[in-house]
Formats: C-alpha cells, sequence, structure tokens
C-alpha cells in the first residue's frame, strides 16, 4: 500500500481511547467514515489538513463531544458547514480553510457556534461561503483572537457587531464583495494586531477610530473606494509595520505626522489622488524596506534626505510629478533592489555613482526628461533600452546614440579655456583618448539583457539569437502573425525558447515592438507569457518568449487528434479570465489586449493557459473609460464597437473571450462555414439554449456511454449561458471581467459537487 497515495487506513478511526489524530500534510484520500463520532468518542483534537480528502461533514460529528481542535484545511470537502458543529461546547479551534465549503443562505452557521464559548481560532477562507456577514457574527465567543474569511465571496456591509470581539487580535476580510463604510465600533477591538480589508469596494473614509487601536501593527485597506484624506492621527499608531492603502481614492497631501512612524517597515499609498511635495522628514523612517508611492500627483523633487532609508529594498516613485535631479546620495542605498522613477519630470544625469548599487535588480527612469551618458558598470550591464525609453538625450548605451552632442556650448567654452593654456600636447592626447572612446563604443554591440532581472534567466546575446534565428526553417515555425512570425529556439546550454522575430520590411514594426516591451515591461503575472531577453538594434527586432511545449489553445480545439475535457477547458478559461482580470484591474490603470482568440492562448507543459501577443494592445490614461483606434482584431472575435467605429475598451476583451468561450466548448470557429451574414455564433447559441444544449456541445465532450452526460451537459450550458453575457451588443450590458471570472469558479465547484 501506498501510504501517502491510498484512502486513509479505516483503523484509524475505530481506536476509541485516541484522543489525537494528525494525519496532516500528506497525500489521503477518501471520504471520512460516518461513524467517526461514535468509533472516538475520547478524540480531542481531529488534524486533517493538506490532504485530499472528499466528501462532507456529516452533522454527527458533533456528537464527538471532547472535540478541542478541528482542522480540515487544504482538502477537497463540499457541502454546507452544519449549524450542528455549534454542539462542539469545548471547541477552540475550527480551521476549514481551502475547501468548497458553503453556507445556508440565512448564515445560521455564525449563530450556532455563538455556543461554543471556548472557541479562539475561526479560519473559513477560501471557501465559497457567498453570503452577508449577519449581525450576529458579534455573539461570538469573547474568547476569539483570530478570524480569517478571506476569499469567501461575502457581501454586505461590515456588522457593527464586530466590535463586540473585544479580544481580537487577527481579523482577515480580504478579497470579498464587502461594501458599505467601516464602522466606528471598529475601535472597540483593542487588542487587534493585524486587520485586512483589501480588495472589496468599501467606500467612505478612512476611520480616525483605527488610531485608537494601541497595538496595531498590519493596516491594510488597499483595493477599495476609500475617499477623502488620511488621517492626521495616523502618525499615532506607534505600533505600525505594515500600511497598505493603495489602490483608493484617496486624495490631499499626506500628513506629516505620518512621516513621524520610524518603525514602519512597509509603506504604500500608490495609486491614489494624493499630492504635495515630499517632505525632508521621509529620511527619518529608517526602518522602512519597502516605500511605494507610485501613481499619485506627487510634485517638487526628490528629498535628499532620502539616502537616510539604508534598509531600502523597493523605492516606487513612477506616475507623479517629481522633477529636479536624481538625488547622487541615493548611491549610499545599498540595499536598494528596486527603483522605479519612470512616468514623471526629472531632469539632468543619472548619477554614475549608482553603479555601486550591486543588488540593484529592476531600475526604471523611462518617460523623464534626462540626458547624458548611461552608466555602464555595476547593475546598468544587466539593464535593457526598457529601462531608459522616451527621455530627452540620453546617449552611450548600445541602443542610443554615442554622446557626441551631450556637451553644451558653455561647457564647450570653460573646456577650452583650460586646456588652451595647458599647451597642445595635452590637448591632443585628450582628443585621442575621447576618439578612441567613441570609437569603442560605434563597435559595441546591441545585447539583449534578461528582461525581468529577478528571474535569473541567462543573459542572451545578439549574436547568439543571430546564431539561432540562421537555422530557423518551416520546421521550426511555431506560428506567424501580423508582424512577424514565431520560431522555435534552441540555446547553446540546451535552453528552449521562442523567439518571435519582427518583421522589419513592415511599416509600423518598430512601434508594435516598443508596445508589446512597455507592456511586458508594465505586467507580470502567471496566465501572461513571460518575456526572457529583448533584443533590438535598426536592422533586428526580436522578443525571446518562455516555450509553451503544449501550444495553443487553437491546436487543442482544431487540430489532429487533440481532445480536452470539460475541466481542462473550464480551466483553461479560468486561467484566460485572471490574466485579464490582471490587465483591466492589476495595473494603475487599464491595460486591453485587443486580440484574444484561442491562437493566442499558450498552454504551458501542466496546460495552464498564458495569454501571448500583445501587438496591438491598447494602454488608457489616467480617466480614460475607451479609446479610439484604428487597428483592428480578428475578425469573428471583435466587439461590435470595435470594428464599426474604432471604439476600444476592456468590454471588447470580454466580448472576444465570451466568443472564445463558445469556440471552446461547441468546437466551432466563428467564422465556420454554417454562419453567414444573416447568423452569428453568438445567434446559433442564444437560439439553442437552454433547451438544446446538446446539439451545440462539441461531440468530443459527448460519449453516450458516459453515466455524467446530464452532468457534462448541465456545465456546459451554464457556461453558454455567461458566454451570452460577455457578447451582448450593448458595451455596458456585458458583464465585466472580474464577475465573469467568478462565475466560472463558481461553475467549476457546481460541476465537482455534481460528480
Amino acid at each position: 500500500m501506498n501510504w501517502l497515495r491510498d484512502p486513509v487506513p479505516q483503523e484509524l478511526f475505530n481506536i476509541s481511547t485516541l484522543r489525537v489524530l494528525s494525519i496532516d500534510g500528506n497525500d489521503f484520500s477518501g471520504i471520512l467514515p460516518s461513524t467517526l463520532d461514535v468509533t472516538l468518542p475520547n478524540l480531542e483534537v481531529l488534524y486533517l489538513g493538506g490532504n485530499k480528502f472528499t466528501g462532507i461533514i456529516l452533522p454527527t460529528l458533533s456528537n464527538a463531544s471532547k472535540l478541542t481542535h478541528l482542522d480540515l484545511e487544504d482538502n477537497k470537502f463540499i457541502g454546507a458547514i452544519p449549524d450542528s458543529l455549534g454542539n462542539l461546547r469545548f471547541l477552540e479551534r475550527l480551521a476549514l480553510s481551502s475547501n468548497n465549503f458553503t453556507l445556508t443562505g440565512d448564515m445560521t452557521f455564525f449563530n450556532s457556534i455563538g455556543n461554543c464559548r471556548y472557541l479562539r481560532i475561526l479560519w473559513l477562507d477560501e471557501n465559497p461561503l457567498n453570503g452577508n456577514l449577519p449581525e450576529y457574527i458579534g455573539n461570538l465567543s469573547n474568547s476569539l483572537d483570530s478570524i480569517n474569511m478571506s476569499h469567501c465571496g461575502l457581501g454586505g456591509e461590515i456588522p457593527r457587531s464586530l466590535g463586540n470581539l473585544s479580544n481580537l487580535e487577527f481579523l482577515d476580510l480580504a478579497s470579498n464583495g464587502l461594501t458599505g463604510i467601516i464602522p466606528s465600533s471598529i475601535s472597540d477591538l483593542r487588542q487587534l494586531q493585524w486587520i485586512s480589508f483589501e480588495d472589496n469596494k468599501i467606500q467612505g473614509p478612512i476611520p480616525s477610530e483605527f488610531c485608537h487601536i494601541p497595538n496595531l501593527a498590519y493596516l491594510i485597506l488597499a483595493s477599495n473606494r476609500l475617499s477623502s484624506k488620511v488621517p492626521e492621527c495616523i502618525g499615532s499608531i506607534s505600533s505600525l509595520r505594515w500600511l497598505y492603502l493603495n489602490s483608493n481614492n484617496l486624495t490631499s497631501s499626506v500628513p506629516t505626522s505620518l512621516w513621524s512612524l520610524t518603525d514602519l517597515l512597509e509603506l504604500d499609498l500608490s495609486i491614489n489622488f494624493l499630492n504635495g511635495s515630499l517632505p525632508s522628514q521621509i529620511g527619518d523612517m529608517k526602518a522602512l524596506i519597502k516605500l511605494n508611492l507610485s501613481v499619485n500627483q506627487f510634485s517638487g523633487d526628490i528629498p535628499g534626505t532620502i539616502w537616510a532609508l539604508q534598509d531600502l529594498q523597493e523605492l516606487s516613485l513612477e506616475h507623479n510629478n517629481l522633477q529636479g535631479l536624481i538625488p547622487d546620495s541615493i548611491k549610499t542605498m545599498l540595499a536598494l533592489q528596486h527603483l522605479d522613477l519612470s512616468f514623471n519630470s526629472l531632469a539632468g544625469m543619472i548619477p554614475n555613482s549608482l553603479e555601486v548599487l550591486l543588488d540593484l535588480q529592476y531600475l526604471n527612469v523611462s518617460y523623464n526628461k534626462l540626458q547624458g551618458p548611461i552608466p555602464q558598470g555595476g547593475p546598468f550591464k544587466n539593464f535593457t533600452i526598457l529601462s531608459f525609453l522616451a527621455n530627452e538625450a540620453l546617449c552611450g548605451a548600445p541602443w542610443f546614440q554615442p554622446c557626441q552632442t551631450f556637451h553644451h556650448r558653455s561647457k564647450k567654452k570653460i573646456l577650452l579655456l583650460v586646456l588652451l593654456p595647458i599647451g597642445s600636447s595635452f590637448l591632443a592626447l585628450a582628443i585621442s583618448l575621447l576618439l578612441m572612446k567613441r570609437f569603442t563604443r560605434k563597435k559595441t554591440t546591441t545585447l539583449a539583457h534578461d528582461l525581468f532581472p529577478e528571474t535569473a534567466h541567462q543573459r542572451v546575446s545578439y549574436h547568439e539569437l543571430q546564431r539561432i534565428t540562421n537555422g530557423f526553417s518551416e520546421s521550426n515555425l511555431l506560428g506567424s502573425g501580423t508582424f512577424g512570425s514565431v520560431y522555435k529556439g534552441v540555446s547553446a546550454n540546451g535552453i528552449i525558447w521562442a523567439i518571435k522575430v519582427f518583421d522589419m520590411q513592415l511599416d509600423g514594426t518598430s512601434k508594435t515592438f516598443d508596445l508589446e516591451c512597455e507592456v511586458f515591461r508594465r505586467l507580470r503575472h502567471r496566465n501572461l507569457i513571460k518575456v526572457i531577453s529583448a533584443c533590438s538594434n535598426p536592422d533586428f527586432k526580436a522578443l525571446v518568449l518562455e516555450f509553451m511545449p503544449n501550444g495553443s489553445l487553437e491546436k487543442w480545439l482544431h487540430l489532429g487528434h487533440h481532445v480536452l475535457s470539460i475541466i481542462q477547458r473550464l480551466d483553461i478559461m479560468i486561467d484566460v479570465a485572471r490574466g485579464l482580470e490582471y490587465l483591466h484591474y492589476g495595473y494603475s490603470f487599464p491595460i486591453i489586449h485587443c486580440d484574444l482568440k484561442p491562437s493566442n492562448i499558450l498552454l504551458d507543459e501542466d496546460m495552464v493557459g498564458h495569454l501571448s501577443d500583445f501587438g496591438i494592445t491598447k494602454l488608457l490614461g489616467d480617466g480614460e473609460s475607451r479609446v479610439q483606434t484604428k487597428t483592428l482584431a480578428t475578425i469573428g472575435y471583435i466587439a461590435p464597437e470595435h470594428g464599426l467605429e474604432g471604439l476600444v475598451s476592456t468590454r471588447c476583451d470580454v466580448y472576444s473571450f465570451g466568443i472564445t468561450m463558445i469556440e471552446a466548448f461547441t468546437g466551432k470557429r466563428p467564422k465556420d462555414e454554417m454562419f453567414k451574414e444573416e447568423i452569428s455564433i453568438r445567434h446559433w447559441i442564444q437560439e439553442l439554449l437552454p433547451g438544446s444544449v446538446d446539439q451545440v456541445i462539441d461531440v468530443k465532450l459527448l460519449h453516450p456511454e458516459d453515466e455524467q452526460v446530464a452532468k457534462n451537459i448541465a456545465c456546459v450550458s451554464s457556461i453558454l449561458q455567461l458566454a451570452l453575457s460577455c457578447t451582448l451588443d450593448v458595451p455596458e450590458n456585458r458583464i465585466n471581467i472580474k464577475d465573469a471570472l467568478t462565475t466560472l469558479e463558481k461553475i467549476k465547484t457546481q460541476f465537482f459537487q455534481r460528480n
């Protein structure tokens, strides 16, 4: 017997004297026996976390009346959490995280476990509870010190009664759909140390009541709809170590009291509407390891006192209105690993002294007014052109002109007055050295450095790419697009790459290459194709991409003998939705793919979907919800408003996503010969749903001998109904990708429950 894979031996559940049963962290599977409460009457501790147990929690488990610790985390349990758990009067720890548990619509479970007066830990996170928190949650045990209900699909307002749980130390309600304001009763949680309301829909101001919680260390309110000012009293929370207020609608200047939090470790105020200048007191926050003030309206100079942040590893000031010079004093910040100053109005030169920052892995000074030579030593050897785009007169690196015109005339005059008295011999020597230096620079070959240094990929030289591409033939071709072709290439040390070579004969190629580089520079996500390197000179442009061994979704849907199961197709659609959600909501402004279709969905060795080909992507600016474009996407997948009027918004991607879902589960391309002018693939689905799903479902998914046919059809019906919601003619009536992703995840949960 393989003890780590087979169902857990039933003999373990028949030892009547057993008090502790702990088999967590293995790979056991199976269903818990219905006699568990009878055969283990003395059981006090049951740890089954980190396995693959399935089934439901039987209500009779509450008969094991001596239970104090019940831990079923990270399994595959389903069904409603029984209210009868409230009969476990001695229960101290209830941990049911990362399963597929649900609750009844009236949430009576919270009322029932109010009887567990010794309960200290309640962890229900990552379960589809899908309901509103009731007011009687405040009747839970006063012994509670830890509640985690993140990623549970919760809605409604935060109950005021939470303030009754006066001994609470840890409260996590992140990644739900909570609305309304944060209740003032939060100040009654005097023992609170860690609180997260991140990624909800909470509105209103940040309540000053947080300032009355004496031991608060983590305050995480990111990704909500909070408005108004940062509370003036924020500096009085001297216990704070992590403060995340990013991705809200906060306005005005940052209160000076905040900069007095000298023990703060991480501060993130990014993606708000904060303004004013950065004060010199910023240098007092000497414990900081992360400071993110990006995507705001800060102005003025970067304070020279920033050098005092000696432990700082990440400094993000991009997308502001900062002016002046890059402080030379940054050279003393030797722990710095990430420095982003892009999209400001910084002028002058990049200090050569920054070459001493040997731990610096990421640098971006693009879209400023910088000029002069780019430093060549230290970490600068690893940076690509993507770190220096769109400045006034940067020079000297392989991607820019040699520094021939850098010196201003006034400087030349001063230099001439100094050199003339010294003598012609010294002048001749200086000129000779200068010419040699320029000649050396002109001969420098363009290198394609690692686009994302932290991924530790090998640097790829122009010469190696030439060697690889010279061997390309039809047998290497992975696919072709408007602006070039993608080939399979093997490096000198055996690494397989996908190399996208741009056709330099076509108009717009350079713009497309720059756009893809810009997109990949900004974005990192599990479901987006990853760029390893970029290579660019006037005659050759290429991207070195992560190789996807399973090719495209199009291949699996339409070519040869490839067959995807329902759950594989559903998982790939969830992967694509997650990638789109990141593009639409995960950055400071929406990014629209504009050409979503099965051929642009690539599959890795684990069949995980990755979005690719960002050649016609659109980046919406501040306040923009749509843009006009002359670039059209692929016919059949293109949204009506995009094709007819050139209007592009996030809803265009949703439309393409809906068409792709229909194709994935019907096996029909939108340009199939059966679809004429009068009937589209969408109209075909609309006419036959919901009663005739069996007429549209991909025949590869129908096997008469399969006992699950009815359940498969029900699952596909739900998916196609969602696809219709994605492809409505009026953009504003379409579902957004966040809600589409939530719906797909619910469909997957229901599919497993049916099976």
